[in-house]
């Protein structure tokens, strides 16, 4: 159905401004697709269209509406207040138009986390899924994932962003400790990496005699006595393991669930934050 016009009675549009102009809905399609993903080129994978003609599309837009829809960023199109605006009013005439051009789809929520959130997101997954009918794409990452170009749509982040258009929430503070088998003297596991507990570990003055490439690993030889691993207390305080030290305060740190400003608003994720912040509110109550 692309390149017809439409107007916004026929959907029962209430806004005055929506309701006084016609447009194409392919033109308000391939804005959807540049205000999602933040640019054109990332838009370009999704539409088939070409960075410049999505560019060109975007500024004939701007001119039928009298609007400056986009900030135009050496890294992308950011919307401006008026874009933010117009967005919602499309999004609304999406949530119409979607049913009769084209077949239900599943959505699919990418979530990413690093290796031991995403174990924890696993073993709740039923709770996260509810009764919607969506699929959950975890993706296990130690570093951060770009949310603002779709790379995930929900992440799981160790600090708050500073990024524009996301959005961020405080779901708890996590805690590490060095853990083993019991108090008996045993070399340090070290992760290979650059992780903040990776980087701790090799700054002790005790040499690391054991490494291993995942931290799943440096959990394995704790669990086997073989060695004392930095491992997060969400993990390791469920396993038969002691706490070989104090609470490491250097690498506290607050957790936030980071989504993109816009996305947060569909249904589908809106419903998956939700229980997502439960779950980690949850885990990390003291």
């Amino acid at each position: 159905m692309s390149a017809a016009i439409y107007h916004c009675d026929e959907f029962h549009c209430n806004d005055r401004f929506m309701n006084e102009m016609k447009f194409d809905w392919d033109d308000l399609r391939l804005f959807l697709a540049v205000a999602r993903h933040g640019g054109l080129a990332a838009a370009s994978a999704t539409t088939g269209k070409s960075p410049p003609t999505l560019g060109r599309r975007m500024l004939a837009l701007e001119r039928a509406t009298g609007q400056e829809l986009f900030k135009r960023l050496p890294r992308g199109y950011v919307l401006t207040e008026q874009g933010q605006a117009f967005l919602g009013r499309v999004m609304a005439l999406e949530a119409q138009i979607d049913p009769m051009t084209k077949s239900e789809t599943r959505a699919v929520v990418k979530i990413s986390a690093g290796t031991w959130m995403t174990q924890v997101l696993c073993q709740h997954a039923q709770a996260i899924m509810g009764d919607d009918d969506i699929a959950l794409r975890f993706i296990a990452a130690d570093h951060d994932l770009d949310i603002a170009r779709r790379e995930a749509v929900i992440g799981i982040r160790n600090r708050r962003p500073d990024q524009i258009g996301l959005a961020c929430r405080r779901v708890g503070q996590v805690e590490f400790a060095v853990y083993a088998l019991d108090k008996s003297p045993r070399p340090w596991v070290r992760v290979m990496g650059k992780t903040p507990s990776a980087l701790w570990v090799a700054g002790q003055t005790d040499v690391a005699e054991l490494e291993v490439t995942t931290s799943r690993n440096a959990l394995d030889l704790a669990l086997a006595g073989v060695g004392q691993a930095v491992l997060p207390t969400f993990i390791a305080d469920g396993m038969p393991l002691v706490r070989v030290s104090d609470l490491i305060s250097e690498l506290s740190h607050d957790q936030w669930l980071v989504s993109h400003h816009e996305d947060r608003f569909e249904p589908p994720v809106r419903r998956t934050l939700d229980r997502l912040a439960g779950v980690l509110e949850e885990l990390h109550r003291p």
